[in-house]
C-alpha cells in the first residue's frame, strides 16, 4: 500500500508540474483564459502547499477577477504559504477592490518578508501618493529600507522614480546621475538618467547618458529613443532624425519612433512631417451614440458622468502618466455601473465610421487599416482646477482617443485661452528651439476625438473648480472578424 501511495503521489506531482508549466506557457503567450483553466486543473492535483492557489490567484488578478484572486490568496495563506509574491498579488487585488487600508497592510507584509522587493515598493509608494498627494508619505517605506540597504541599486532607482513622478526633477536627476556613475554599464540606470536629464533641460548630461547606453546596446529601442530625445533637446535635429529613422527601421509599429521622426523632420524643415501630422485630416471628432438602454445622449451622459465621478477615489495622478492635478482610473469597463459597461457600445459605431473615412493607404496609419479593430486599454481621467495632460504619445497604440463626458464651464468657452482644450504638436520633451502646439480641438460633451497614437497630444490647463471627466482608450488593428465590441 505504501508503494502505491508513493506511486500515486509521484504521479500527481508529475501532473501538477506538467499542468503548471503548460499554464505558464499559455499565460506568456497571452492566452490568459486558457491558462486560468489549466491552473484550475492543476489545483485539483496539487500538493497542499498553497503554490497552486498562488498561481491561480496571480492569473485571475491579471485577468481582472480580483475578487476571486484575493480569495485564492487567502486560501494559499491558509495552507501555510507565506511568500512575499503572494502578498503582492493580494495587495494588487485589494487596490482594485478599493480596499486601500487592507492593500497597504498587504504591501507592508510583502516588504517585511523581502525588503528589497522593488515592484512592491514602487506600487506601494504609488498607492500612497495617489491617496495623499504627499511626496514624503510616498517615500517613507523606501527610505526606511534604504537606511538598512543603502547600496541597493533597485531601491535607489525606485526612490528616484518616486521623486520624478511626484515633481522633484532635480532630486531625481541627482540620484540617477549618481547611480549611472556607480553602475555605468547598466541600461536600466542609464536610460532613466538620460530621460530625467532631458526633461530637466540638462541636455549635455542627457547626451552623455544616452550615448553610453547606445554604445552598450546599439540595437536597443529604448536606448535609441533616449538618444533621439537628448539630441532634440540639444538642438542636434539632423542627427536626431538619423537616430529616429534607425529606431523606426527596427520598430516600424512603435508610435514613439514615428513621433520622433516627425519631430526631427519638423525641426529640420523636412516636409514629410506635414504628411504624418495632417491634423485637419487625421484628427476628427464625432458625437457618440446612446446605448440601447438610454433614450438619448443627454440622459446617457448624465448617468455616465455620475458613475465615473464615483470611480475616482484618488487625490493625485498615478506614476508615469500624463495627468497633472487630477486622477486616473484604469480598466474602467470592469466597473459595475451599467453606464460605464455600456460605453464600448456607444463608441463602436463611431470607430467604424472613422476607419471607413480614413480608408487605406501607404502611411503608418492607413497601411494598417483592416476595418477591424479592438480596444486596447480604457481609462478615465478626472482633472481639477489647474489640471492638464502633459504632452505625450502612446507607443503601443495605433489610434488614440479622448471622449469628453463632463466639462467645466471655462472649457466650453470659445476664447483665446483655450482652457481645457486638446492640443496637438507640442513635443512632450524639450526641444531646441522649442516647438509650439500646432492644432487645437475644443472639447464637447459626448464627442469622441480620434487621432493617430503617434501624434503629440495634451491639454491646456484650466482653472475652473468643477471637474473635467473624460474616457480614453487605444485602438489597435485586428485581423479577426467580430473583434469589435
Amino acid at each position: 500500500m505504501r508503494m502505491l501511495e508513493s506511486d500515486c503521489s509521484n504521479h500527481a506531482m508529475t501532473d501538477f508540474t506538467t499542468l503548471t508549466q503548460q499554464a505558464a506557457t499559455l499565460k506568456s503567450a497571452g492566452r490568459l483564459d486558457e491558462a486560468i483553466e489549466v491552473y484550475r486543473r492543476a489545483l485539483s492535483v496539487a500538493p497542499p502547499t498553497g503554490v497552486a492557489e498562488h498561481n491561480l490567484a496571480a492569473a485571475l488578478g491579471d485577468a481582472g477577477d480580483h475578487l476571486a484572486a484575493e480569495q485564492y490568496c487567502r486560501e494559499a495563506f491558509a495552507r501555510g504559504l507565506d511568500a512575499p509574491e503572494t502578498w503582492l498579488v493580494r495587495a494588487r487585488s485589494l487596490v482594485e477592490l478599493r480596499r486601500f487600508e487592507a492593500a497597504e497592510k498587504a504591501f507592508r507584509r510583502a516588504l517585511r518578508r523581502r525588503p528589497e522587493m522593488v515592484e512592491a515598493h514602487y506600487e506601494f509608494a504609488q498607492l500612497v501618493w495617489m491617496r495623499t498627494g504627499s511626496r514624503s508619505a510616498a517615500l517613507r517605506a523606501i527610505q526606511e529600507d534604504l537606511h538598512r540597504s543603502p547600496q541597493s541599486a533597485g531601491l535607489q532607482l525606485v526612490r528616484a522614480r518616486i521623486l520624478q513622478y511626484s515633481g522633484d526633477l532635480a532630486g531625481a536627476g541627482d540620484a540617477l546621475d549618481r547611480l549611472a556613475a556607480q553602475w555605468p554599464s547598466e541600461l536600466q540606470l542609464l536610460l532613466p538618467a538620460a530621460h530625467v536629464a532631458t526633461l530637466a533641460g540638462r541636455s549635455q548630461r542627457a547626451l552623455a547618458h544616452a550615448r553610453q547606453a547606445v554604445s552598450l546596446a546599439p540595437a536597443d529601442g529604448d536606448a535609441l529613443a533616449a538618444l533621439a530625445y537628448a539630441l532634440l533637446a540639444a538642438g542636434e535635429a539632423r542627427e536626431a532624425a538619423q537616430v529616429a529613422e534607425r529606431l523606426r527601421g527596427l520598430k516600424p509599429l512603435d508610435q514613439q519612433a514615428i513621433a520622433l521622426c516627425a519631430t526631427a523632420w519638423r525641426m529640420t524643415g523636412d516636409t514629410r512631417h506635414r504628411d504624418l501630422n495632417d491634423y485637419a485630416d487625421l484628427v476628427r471628432g464625432y458625437p457618440i451614440e446612446p446605448p440601447a438602454a438610454w433614450p438619448d445622449l443627454d440622459s446617457y451622459l448624465g448617468e455616465l458622468g455620475t458613475a465615473l465621478l464615483k470611480t475616482h477615489p484618488y487625490r493625485s495622478h498615478p506614476f508615469g502618466q500624463s495627468v497633472r492635478h487630477g486622477s486616473q482610473v484604469a480598466n474602467i469597463t470592469r466597473q459595475s455601473p451599467p453606464a460605464i459597461r455600456a460605453f464600448p457600445e456607444a463608441v463602436g459605431p463611431v470607430i467604424d465610421r472613422h476607419l471607413a473615412y480614413l480608408g487605406t493607404g501607404q502611411d503608418p496609419l492607413r497601411s494598417r487599416n483592416t476595418g477591424r479593430w479592438r480596444i486596447q486599454g480604457m481609462w478615465s481621467v478626472r482633472l481639477g482646477a489647474g489640471g492638464f495632460h502633459a504632452s505625450h504619445v502612446h507607443p503601443e497604440g495605433w489610434l488614440s482617443s479622448a471622449c469628453h463626458i463632463v466639462l467645466p464651464a471655462d472649457c466650453r468657452e470659445d476664447d483665446a485661452g483655450r482652457a481645457g482644450w486638446l492640443q496637438f504638436g507640442e513635443p512632450g520633451m524639450p526641444t531646441q528651439p522649442r516647438l509650439e502646439a500646432e492644432h487645437f480641438v475644443q472639447p464637447q460633451p459626448g464627442h469622441l476625438v480620434l487621432f493617430p497614437s503617434y501624434m503629440w497630444h495634451g491639454t491646456v490647463a484650466f482653472q475652473d473648480k468643477a471637474p473635467r471627466i473624460t474616457i480614453a482608450f487605444d485602438i489597435v488593428p485586428s485581423l479577426e472578424a467580430g473583434a469589435n465590441p
